[in-house]
């Protein structure tokens, strides 16, 4: 009791530092409501609070006189001076005026116009999440998963290497949820995918992330089904000051970040900067990575009517992963007392005393732009920003065999690692028993590693590290045109011209021991014809820095080609304002993605094919009726043609072009009410997505001994939901959320599938390709919960303390299976889990009143053991044996671990993780 009393003093000590408060209230200039959640911060310091439900807020200062800066995104900032009389200042009503032109904190925004809902304005289901708490709650954990605790989210951390986090929203994955940083796309072009490592340090830069679930108000033609996400970073044009900060974490986490911004000087010109660094060796065993995150913006406002702002950001990364599930039967092989190991990783050794992964992935993509706004009146305004992004690097893996076995086929240690060391015995024409009876051959005086693709068993032999090379120059523009026809109707018109090249091939990374690598599989370099065919080079797998080199000299192995992808859209939007209550809009979009491929190796000689031009695009309606200063409604439907993904339109890994090619076909029709009051902010949505006329490609076992792949047509899925959320003030120093979402996510309608060999070959039996039909109608669609709840709040105990706890609850998760593997019993369902984080925020003053912050996360709390996902959808009755000896048998012959078949591959979820940090603003 005593310590308790000792601490609560030094706690009420380092509050007396402040002078007084100030108050006041904050309201939209234009509707004269109150704005919920707007920022008022004591000039040059980090002092700060948001305001309540009512606009109001209350701010202890550590000056008599000053001023504080209060910003609102979407809306002009005002900055209000202030003279304490008695310890007080009431700073009465404060009128904030939205500006589309100027996101406040927003470096594009032109692009961030396009895509940021507006509340009780734009009829879409939204939430968004500001710098504060992205800051605060992020931690240690991946980008995504700030998103937790929005409603139809799930974020995992898939394998659990650095950056390889994914996120569903309503469940799609980014292949079909937009991912955009101030409203420039930045899903693949070729495979619609992000990835997340690319992006490491969006946390460190960004000042708000907006989720917009469904088919969203963003006027561009892109993959929208399930819902866009975009980030909205830092500006150029920031007031003066900076920070630096120190972060620590379970697993040698260790994060350092420094950031200056110089202000808007008088000539017009502006900067903000940002380095950070970030390095540990992962929760997962053989997870160490490394990763750099740097930001700059240069802004310039020749004249009042126009503003310039060029920026680059960029994360050059490595990190090992686990790119793989691993079956529960082998976690708890190499775990304790019948508890799985949920660090284990199949997939890493030791070299040489040092950690070596087979799978390591490193990459650098930056992303440059400039944007330029121009004010041509009063009425009319035209934002335009160009792009270039220039992605270098890929992932390593294994590639040939030893006596007719891969990497994961040999023997490991006891604690199941692999032998590197013994693979680069053996490479090098060692004896190692147990891998083979006798020492390798050498060819032409040399060892040589080679794959296993020239049906030349003698020559098959060696264990090599490759890297699978992806790396794209993608550039870009964007413009939008907005001009106000009267005061209630308003045009939006604009375009989005995009080019794209892709480059994909493997190269030698590591020898192992061997001395050279012998190439089999370019038939424009066949065996026999000199040594060209033998290679020597490798190449490192660390991060990418120079981006610009020349890759025409690389010595490719295994595949090689090259994917092209032109994009010319046009948009619109007509929205129209009646009163202050009624808002309507109706938007449409075409776009035609031309799609080419190049075949280097599988083609004699190369050839490149004509572009196939595929017409998409949209259209969108909605309506918001603010019924009265509480209530509001909204509806809004839309139609989306949209172009299949680029390896849907070559098929089987070749310039074979899709025979039965079209449009896949979404219809979304969303409704939603709200609620705002002093005290509480509340939304529900209902929802219902149907996605037809889907193509997929997957991986499966064709027989017993063939492995193959099945190209799936026609699928149909029909996405339906309720969603809720809300926010209480419970009193002033206590602030209650949280969140449900209800999902009934099936396929519909039975689908055909047409079966493929290693080879790409059609499986022909009786003189016919073989065609199955699979029973996919009414089964459950997995990957992501279909039920999700969280609740959780915000305690501030001082002005300068404060504790959060939340609690989020998964359930209806089912697995990620082959089509090939659902049969009767439909969809594997997982264990339902929850999860409690927890955390505490302290400051206090520092020198010339600036101020230091202390935060402290912990994520599962109770250290709960959950399967986030599985890669397989086997019962524990099912008889059908693994083609892979390292990762067991699929079924298990009754044997289950918390529901689940043992044989089943599958991702366990972190354990309890811990991080602090100090920052120093000034």
């Amino acid at each position: 009791m005593k310590n308790l009393f000792l601490f609560t003093f030094l706690l009420i000590g380092f509050a007396a530092f402040s002078q007084g408060t100030i108050t006041g209230k904050v309201l939209d200039g234009n509707t004269n409501e109150p704005l919920l959640g707007a920022n008022v911060v004591e000039t040059n310091t980090n002092n700060g609070t948001t305001t309540d439900f009512d606009g109001n807020f209350s701010l202890s200062v550590s000056a008599n006189s000053g001023s504080v800066n209060i910003t609102y995104v979407g809306y002009d900032t005002q900055n209000i001076s202030y003279t304490l009389s008695n310890g007080t200042a009431n700073l009465k009503t404060i009128v904030l005026m939205p500006d589309d032109n100027a996101l406040s904190e927003v470096v594009i925004t032109a692009a961030g116009v396009l895509d940021i809902a507006k509340d009780r304005k734009t009829p879409v289901a939204v939430s968004t999440i500001g710098a504060e708490q992205i800051q605060e709650k992020l931690g240690s954990q991946e980008f995504p998963e700030i998103l937790s605790n929005t409603p139809s989210i799930y974020a995992t951390k898939q394998g659990g290497g650095f950056g390889d986090a994914r996120i569903n929203i309503r469940g799609f994955d980014t292949q079909n949820s937009a991912v955009m940083i101030n409203g420039v796309p930045v899903n693949d072009m070729e495979n619609g995918s992000v990835y997340w490592s690319n992006w490491a340090g969006l946390s460190d830069v960004a000042s708000a992330i907006q989720v917009q679930r469904g088919l969203g108000s963003s006027k561009l033609a892109i993959s929208s089904v399930g819902g866009t996400i975009n980030v909205l970073t830092k500006s150029a044009d920031r007031m003066e000051g900076g920070f630096f900060s120190g972060s620590v974490g379970n697993n040698n986490y260790i994060k350092n970040v420094a950031s200056y911004s110089t202000g808007l000087s008088e000539s017009g010109w502006s900067g903000s900067f940002l380095f950070s660094r970030t390095a540990g060796d992962g929760y997962i065993n053989g997870g160490k990575f490394e990763g750099y995150n740097y930001f700059a913006a240069i802004g310039y406002k020749p004249s009042n009517n126009h503003a310039l702002e060029f920026t680059v950001t960029g994360a050059p990364q490595w990190h090992h992963q686990r790119s793989r599930g691993i079956s529960i039967e082998n976690y708890l092989k190499y775990g304790n007392n019948g508890e799985p190991n949920i660090k284990y990783n199949d997939q890493w050794g030791y070299k040489n005393g040092k950690e070596y992964s087979f799978r390591r992935n490193f990459y650098h993509k930056p992303v440059l732009s400039l944007t330029w706004d121009w004010d041509i009146s009063e009425a009319t305004k035209l934002n335009t920003t160009t792009y270039a992004s220039f992605g270098r690097g890929g992932g390593t893996g294994e590639i040939g065999e030893i006596n007719g076995r891969r990497q994961f086929q040999l023997p490991t240690t006891d604690r199941g690692l692999i032998r590197v060391d013994d693979i680069v015995r053996y490479n090098s024409g060692g004896f190692v028993p147990d891998f083979n009876d006798q020492t390798r051959d050498k060819i032409d005086g040399l060892y040589l590693n080679n794959s296993d693709k020239n049906d030349n068993e003698e020559n098959t032999n060696g264990i090599t590290r490759r890297a699978s090379i992806n790396s794209h120059n993608w550039y870009g523009i964007i413009a939008n045109l907005n001009t106000e026809l009267n005061e209630n109707l308003v045009l939006d018109f604009g375009i989005d011209l995009r080019n794209y090249t892709g480059f994909h091939y493997r190269r030698v990374n590591d020898l192992l021991g061997g001395d050279a690598y012998q190439q089999t599989d370019d038939r424009n370099n066949p065996l026999g014809e000199g040594e060209t065919n033998i290679f020597y080079e490798t190449y490192d797998a660390n991060q990418p820095w120079w981006v610009f080199g020349d890759i025409d000299d690389e010595e490719k192995i295994d595949y090689y080609n090259v994917g092209y992808v032109n994009w010319a859209g046009v948009f619109g939007q007509l929205e129209y304002t009646i009163g202050d209550d009624i808002t309507t809009f109706v938007q449409g979009s075409l776009a035609n993605q031309g799609f080419a491929r190049k075949e280097f190796f599988g083609e004699t000689p190369p050839e490149k094919t004509d572009y196939e031009n595929i017409l998409g695009g949209n259209i969108k309606g909605g309506i918001n009726w603010n019924i009265d200063e509480n209530h509001n409604v909204f509806a809004n439907g839309g139609y989306y043609s949209k172009q299949p993904l680029f390896d849907a339109v070559f098929i089987n890994f070749s310039n074979t072009v899709n025979p039965d090619l079209q449009n896949e076909k979404v219809i979304g029709i969303e409704a939603g009410y709200g609620f705002r009051s002093r005290k509480l902010r509340a939304n529900v949505n209902v929802y219902r997505t149907s996605w037809a006329d889907r193509f997929e490609s997957v991986s499966v076992d064709v027989t017993d001994e063939i492995r193959g792949n099945a190209n799936l047509y026609g699928i149909t899925q029909v996405h339906m939901g309720v969603e809720a959320d809300f926010r209480y003030k419970l009193a002033n120093f206590v602030t209650l959320r949280g969140m449900l979402s209800v999902g009934d996510w099936t396929y519909q309608d039975d689908v055909t599938a047409a079966l493929f060999d290693n080879d790409q070959e059609p499986i022909i039996v009786d003189g016919q390709p073989q065609v199955t039909t699979l029973e996919l109608d009414g089964v459950k669609v997995g990957d992501a919960a279909q039920f999700t709840a969280s609740l959780g709040g915000d305690f501030h105990i001082l002005d300068n303390l404060s504790i959060d706890a939340n609690y989020r609850f998964h359930d209806n998760l089912y697995a990620d299976f082959e089509a090939t593997s659902v049969g009767p019993k439909g969809a594997l369902q997982l264990p339902s889990y929850g999860l409690l984080d927890a955390g505490l925020s302290f400051d206090f003053p520092f020198l010339n009143d600036e101020r230091v912050e202390f935060r402290l996360n912990i994520n599962n709390v109770l250290d709960e053991t959950y399967i986030s996902e599985s890669d397989t959808n086997v019962f524990a009755d099912d008889l059908i044996n693994s083609r892979d000896p390292s990762q067991g048998t699929y079924a298990s012959n009754g044997k289950l671990y918390d529901g689940v078949a043992d044989g089943n591959r599958v991702y366990f979820g972190f354990g309890r993780t811990w991080n602090a940090s100090i920052r120093f603003n000034f």
